[in-house]
């Protein structure tokens, strides 16, 4: 059968194919999206009537959902992308995901021209920033520096978080999208600051967030705008580090100390939030109270102690032990160290707290002081050695002094070290104590009578003693003549014995030994002794020398005439003043 019209001839198969292209045109071509039936539900495939009798088939699989559980039944209607004519089995082909995915996107491309915000989850982390999803699972980029107000170093811990995003690039043929967090802050930001700064003034209270910690101090988001907390602001006690306080994120009710509205600086604090512990400083650590504290710092002066949040008392390093000498506070004590102490005085208008050490143990001056008094006798050994007198340690803490004056009635001791050593052992009287310095006045010479009301008696010049070697000195040689009398053998006037060789042979401290008196000084105090004067003297002290260990040494001089050194040897005190008058008289002369 054939139909003609207008000079053409069409079959009637060619009709009918007319007519079906016109049905589908009016149902849809390929790559529209178009309102379809589910009308049945196979293995693998779900059949969809779009209309004019025509059917297409969709995978099964593109009707699952984010759990991949499958939600279809028939007489559910359904968005489907055409993507191609029937097929060999008269089916048109659709798909509900791209026509799912189109619609996103054009929903998107209409976000973007409406300037409309997009809700997102940022899934991974890629070069130069973050991937976001957003509707229909389309990904877009999140640049690092469009994340935050401040670059954020750790952007993996932002994954898996959801915020709003402002579009900032959208290209339709490329189909990338960028996308902004920033900008929504700096807006939010403003908003928040323009209404911050009509409520803020100085010595408001007002909350905020810390946002950055530094070396000193922290700033503080109050809505806007940031104000700095100062490490010296933060508290009362001390501080070593802000990050000992406070952590990013931690919500604070700090001070407005300061604040320049043209510059738009905040000052902030947050110990003036709280009442001064100082205050009450004088109530709670009264003078004489025991206390218990922490080391917080040493110096070489002394340690710092915390009482509390805020207070701190010193330890002078005078005030840590009594009978030690403390070079450094750090021999005695450490920071972090928890110590009981006692309160000595408190100045809270200058916070200051002076704390003690040594108070906790018995004060070694008073025990000393009940035990002893003046003209008692005590022992104990030499400490030390000074120019102008030995200290001798008396009890654990408490020593005296005996000034070289008093150390002996006849020999004038200008070193003391002449005559005593460190650690030696001796006997004294206490002469006198000053309990206000805490100072011990000794002697030594006053363990025996005063000798020179009877020393002419006694010791005569000419008579020749028994004497040991006290000490041994440049300029000759102390020896002691009786307890408590010291005398001096001058160089010249010693004759060292001599071995079997020939050799003099030296003195030591304890020997034995013959001197003569020599001189006798009522002014100065002084005793002389000589080992040549008079006949038997020189004889004595050259052939009969006595060691301390009781070795017996001998060393001949001439007698009545002249030594080895060639020096005249005087027979008699008399002639001993005339050679020295005619000495003296012959040095005038020079002169």
């Amino acid at each position: 059968m054939t139909t003609t019209t207008d000079n053409q001839t069409f079959s009637a198969d060619d009709s009918f194919a007319a007519l079906f292209e016109q049905s589908l045109n009016a149902l849809g071509k390929e790559g529209d999206i178009v309102t379809g039936t589910v009308v049945a539900i196979q293995r693998d495939n779900v059949i969809v009537d779009i209309g004019g009798k025509s059917e297409g088939v969709i995978p099964l699989s593109e009707f699952a959902d984010a759990a991949g559980v499958i939600n279809v039944k028939p007489g559910d209607k359904t968005e489907v992308f055409i993507e191609s004519r029937e097929n060999e089995d008269g089916l048109v082909l659709l798909s509900k995901e791209k026509a799912d995915k189109q619609k996103v996107w054009q929903e998107l491309v209409q976000a973007y021209r409406d300037d409309e915000l997009v809700e997102g989850t940022i899934t991974q982390r890629v070069k130069g920033g973050l991937s976001v999803t957003i509707r229909g699972g389309v990904k877009a980029f999140l640049p690092g520096s469009q994340v935050d107000l401040r670059p954020i170093r750790n952007l993996d811990k932002l994954i898996g978080q959801t915020y709003q995003f402002k579009f900032i690039k959208f290209n339709e043929r490329r189909g990338n999208i960028v996308l902004s967090r920033r900008v929504l802050l700096e807006k939010e930001r403003d908003q928040l600051k323009s209404q911050t700064l009509l409520n803020l003034e100085e010595g408001k209270i007002v909350k905020g967030t810390i946002k950055n910690i530094t070396e000193y101090g922290a700033f503080v988001d109050l809505g806007g705008i940031d104000g700095l907390l100062h490490i010296t602001d933060m508290s009362w006690g001390r501080v070593n580090h802000p990050d000992e306080l406070f952590k990013v994120g931690d919500e604070v009710t700090v001070k407005v100390l300061k604040y320049n509205a043209e510059s738009e600086r905040v000052s902030l604090g947050l110990k003036q939030t709280q009442e001064d512990p100082w205050n009450h400083a004088e109530e709670a650590f009264p003078q004489g109270k025991k206390v218990r504290g922490k080391v917080m710092s040493i110096t070489d002066y002394g340690a710092f102690v915390e009482l509390e949040p805020g207070v701190e008392g010193l330890i002078h390093v005078s005030e840590m032990s009594w009978t030690k000498k403390v070079k450094h506070p750090s021999k005695i004590l450490e920071v972090g160290q928890e110590i009981e102490c006692q309160v000595l005085e408190v100045d809270a208008k200058s916070k200051r707290i002076s704390l003690g050490l040594k108070q906790l143990e018995p004060d070694p001056w008073s025990i000393f002081t009940e035990k002893y008094k003046p003209g008692d006798r005590i022992g104990g050994k030499v400490r030390s050695i000074t120019d102008y007198g030995v200290f001798i340690g008396i009890e654990e803490g408490v020593d005296g002094m005996v000034h070289k004056s008093d150390l002996s009635w006849t020999a004038k001791v200008n070193n003391p070290a002449d005559m005593f050593h460190k650690g030696d052992d001796v006997d004294a009287i206490i002469l006198s104590i000053n309990h206000d310095e805490k100072k011990v006045s000794l002697g030594i010479k006053q363990l025996f009578e005063d000798p020179w009301p009877t020393i002419f008696t006694d010791l005569p010049p000419g008579k020749v003693c028994d004497v040991s070697v006290v000490s041994l000195v440049d300029y000759g040689m102390f020896v002691r003549v009786r307890p408590g009398i010291e005398g001096l053998i001058p160089q010249n006037e010693i004759v060292e014995p001599k071995d079997e060789a020939g050799a003099n042979v030296p003195y030591k401290i304890g020997d034995a030994l013959q001197a003569e008196i020599a001189n006798i000084d009522s002014q100065e105090r002084r005793l002389t002794l000589s080992m040549r004067l008079g006949t038997g003297a020189a004889e004595a002290a050259a052939a009969a020398v006595t060691t301390g260990g009781g070795t017996k040494r001998t060393s001949k001089a001439p007698k009545g005439g002249s030594t080895s050194a060639g020096e005249p040897v005087a027979n008699s005190i008399g002639d001993l003043i005339k050679a020295k008058l005619g000495k003296l008289s012959l040095d005038k002369k020079e002169e």
